[in-house]
C-alpha cells in the first residue's frame, strides 16, 4: 500500500512580527527578496526573505497605511492611508519618498497598472483615480458609487478597472473612456476586496456576508459561489496560474479554492484573531497573510505542482465551476496534515484518464450550473410576479381611496 504523499500540502515557512496593530494590506517583490506590508500603526515594511536581513520600517504617513503594492518592476512600492495620502517609496535601508495628496477621504487602495506606468486609487470620497507613476500627475476621476470604494485594481491587460463599494456594487470600467461597462449587484453585503483572474476574463469579490463570488466579466455570468468561510471574507488572491483563490477572513482562517475543480481545497490555521490580508507571490511559489495579530506569515505553496498546470495547458480556458459549501470530504487541512479521506495518486499513473476524468467531471459541473442558474430564475419570476401582483393590489386600493373620497 502506497503511503501518503504530504509534500503537496502548504507549510508554514516563516513568520515576522514589527508591527504594533493590525496588518492591513500584503505584497511581495517580484525578485522574491522583499514583502511589503502595511498596518494601522502608520508605518510600511520592508521584509527580507533572508533570514540574515533586516527589515525596514519606514515612517511617513500620519494615520493608519490602508493599502501597499510592489510596483511591476519592484523599484518602488506604493502606499495608501487614512491620512488622504498616497506615497511611493524606494524600497531601500534609507526609504525615500514622495508624497500627493490623492483624495478628500481615506483612501483604500493603491494600484499599479501592468506595465509601471499608471496608479488607481479608490477612496472615502466615493471616488476612483488614475494618475501617472512619473510626478504623481491627475489623469481622470471615475464618479458613479454613492459610497465609499473599498478596492480598485488594474485589469492584467491595463484596459479595464474593477472597483468595490460599500453602496453594494462592484463596477467594471473602460480606462480609456472613463465609462462604466458594467455593474454587478449580487452581494448581500458590501464588497471588501475585488481582483482581475491572471486571464482578465474573470473577476472575484470578498463580501461581508461571508461569501467569494466569480465572475465572467465577457458574459457578466456568476460563474462560482463560495461559502466557506464563517466570517466577514477581508481579502483575497488569485495564483499566478489562474487555477486556485486563496482568501483570508474574520474567522481567522485562510481559505485555498481550488477553481478547476470547484470546491474548498485547504483550510489553514494559524492567525489569533482576524486574518485581514493575503497575497501569493508573482511566480505562485510562496504566499503570505497578515492579521489582527500583527503577524506576517509565509506559506510554502506546494499545491501548484503536477497535474493542474497540465490540465489547464490542454485546456486553454479559464475556470468557470459552481462551488457551494463543501462536502464532508472537503475536510478542513491544517498545515501538514490531510483529511483521511484524501487518496494519493497511484504512482506512475499516465495524465490521459486524469484529464478525461478532470473534463468529464467539468462537464457534469456545468449541468448543475445550468440547473441551478434555471433555479433561480424561476424564483425571480416568481418574486417578480409577486411584487407586480403586490403593485396591482396597492393601485387598485389607492383607486378606491379616490373614489371613496370624491
Amino acid at each position: 500500500k502506497l503511503a501518503p504523499d504530504w509534500s503537496n500540502d502548504p507549510t508554514l515557512e516563516r513568520h515576522f512580527k514589527g508591527h504594533r496593530d493590525t496588518i492591513t494590506s500584503v505584497d511581495f517583490n517580484c525578485n522574491m527578496k522583499q514583502i511589503a506590508t502595511g498596518s494601522m500603526d502608520s508605518c510600511l515594511m520592508i521584509w527580507n526573505m533572508k533570514p540574515q536581513m533586516r527589515s525596514y520600517r519606514f515612517a511617513g504617513h500620519k494615520d493608519a497605511v490602508t493599502s501597499v503594492q510592489f510596483s511591476p518592476s519592484g523599484h518602488l512600492v506604493a502606499s495608501a492611508s487614512r491620512d488622504k495620502t498616497v506615497r511611493l517609496w524606494v524600497p531601500s535601508v534609507k526609504g525615500e519618498s514622495s508624497v500627493f495628496r490623492a483624495h478628500t477621504g481615506t483612501v483604500r487602495s493603491v494600484c499599479f497598472s501592468a506595465d509601471g506606468q499608471n496608479l488607481v486609487t479608490s477612496s472615502d470620497d466615493k471616488t476612483v483615480k488614475v494618475w501617472t507613476v512619473h510626478r504623481q500627475k491627475f489623469l481622470f476621476s471615475l464618479h458613479q458609487h454613492i459610497n465609499w470604494v473599498r478596492c480598485a485594481k488594474f485589469s492584467p491587460d491595463g484596459r479595464l478597472i474593477v472597483s468595490a463599494s460599500d453602496d453594494k456594487t462592484i463596477k467594471i470600467w473602460d480606462k480609456t473612456s472613463g465609462e462604466c461597462v458594467h455593474s454587478f449587484y449580487e452581494h448581500g453585503g458590501h464588497v471588501n476586496y475585488a481582483d482581475f483572474h491572471p486571464s482578465g476574463t474573470c473577476i472575484a469579490a470578498a463580501s461581508t456576508d461571508n461569501t467569494v463570488k466569480v465572475w465572467d466579466i465577457r458574459t457578466n455570468k456568476l460563474l462560482q459561489h463560495y461559502q466557506v468561510h464563517s466570517g466577514v471574507v477581508n481579502s483575497l488572491s488569485f495564483h499566478p496560474a489562474g487555477s486556485f483563490l486563496l482568501t483570508a477572513s474574520n474567522d481567522s482562517t485562510l481559505k485555498v479554492l481550488d477553481l478547476v475543480e470547484g470546491r474548498l481545497l485547504y483550510t489553514l490555521h494559524g492567525h489569533q484573531g482576524p486574518a485581514t490580508c493575503v497575497a501569493f507571490s508573482r511566480t505562485g511559489e510562496y504566499f503570505a497573510s497578515g492579521g489582527a495579530d500583527e503577524q506576517l506569515m509565509v506559506w510554502k505553496t506546494n499545491f501548484d505542482t503536477a497535474d493542474y498546470g497540465e490540465v489547464l495547458r490542454l485546456r486553454h480556458t479559464a475556470p468557470c465551476v459552481l462551488s457551494s459549501r463543501p462536502s464532508k470530504s472537503q475536510t478542513s487541512r491544517s498545515p501538514g496534515t490531510r483529511p483521511s479521506s484524501a487518496q494519493p495518486e497511484p504512482q506512475g499513473a499516465g495524465m490521459v484518464p486524469a484529464v478525461l476524468a478532470s473534463t468529464l467531471e467539468h462537464i457534469v459541473a456545468q449541468l448543475d450550473v445550468l440547473t441551478q442558474t434555471v433555479a433561480i430564475l424561476e424564483q425571480r419570476l416568481t418574486l417578480t410576479e409577486d411584487k407586480l401582483k403586490e403593485c396591482i393590489d396597492n393601485q387598485h386600493q389607492i383607486s378606491s381611496q379616490l373614489q371613496t373620497r370624491s
